[in-house]
């Protein structure tokens, strides 16, 4: 498994709705409600007060993200993530949305205190991204990329705070104990 910046990224095939993470990703619409049969079995799994929750949400734009409790499934949170979507004729197919719906996730997932993330294949079902490899291509590409900032950004913190530690007591200043 990859290591950045001591995260490990996993790529696996399992239950989503059954993972022991912090904050799970669901596959949503604009209107934060079920996009796909993916997204049903978030509902089913975490119960009814999930879907009262996300229709008490005021839906989000392609690439935003919006927290709810996780309820009944084992994760604290999901993060309703409305992914990339295809434009075009089959074969003229053109990406027309960052992938901002990964960062913004990671971004919500620090907010909140929280350590672990499990993110499905966005946007590869129900709208319509048929080439998965290209779609695991880019969230792992963007993933990798946050956990490389961050890592940078962590490093120039540090390095400031070095920098403004006090300087060094000069040999045979008052308070030099030798």
């Amino acid at each position: 498994m990859p290591t950045y910046c001591a995260a490990r990224i996993e790529i696996i095939r399992a239950d989503i709705t059954a993972l022991r993470v912090d904050m799970i990703v669901n596959a949503a619409n604009a209107r934060c409600a079920a996009a796909a049969a993916s997204t049903v079995r978030f509902m089913i799994a975490a119960g009814p007060e999930l879907l009262a929750e996300c229709r008490a949400l005021a839906g989000a734009k392609i690439g935003d993200v919006k927290v709810t409790a996780g309820y009944r499934l084992p994760a604290q949170f999901v993060a309703h993530a409305v992914g990339p979507v295809w434009e075009g004729p089959e074969a003229g197919r053109r990406y027309i949305a960052s992938p901002a719906c990964y960062r913004r996730a990671l971004e919500l997932l620090v907010e909140h205190g929280l350590n672990t993330i499990a993110f499905p294949s966005i946007s590869t079902g129900a709208q319509s991204i048929s080439d998965l490899k290209r779609a695991s291509r880019i969230a792992l590409s963007t993933v990798r990329d946050v956990l490389v900032q961050a890592a940078l950004d962590q490093a120039r913190n540090l390095r400031l705070l070095r920098e403004r530690r006090p300087a060094r007591l000069q040999e045979g200043s008052a308070r030099d104990p030798r």
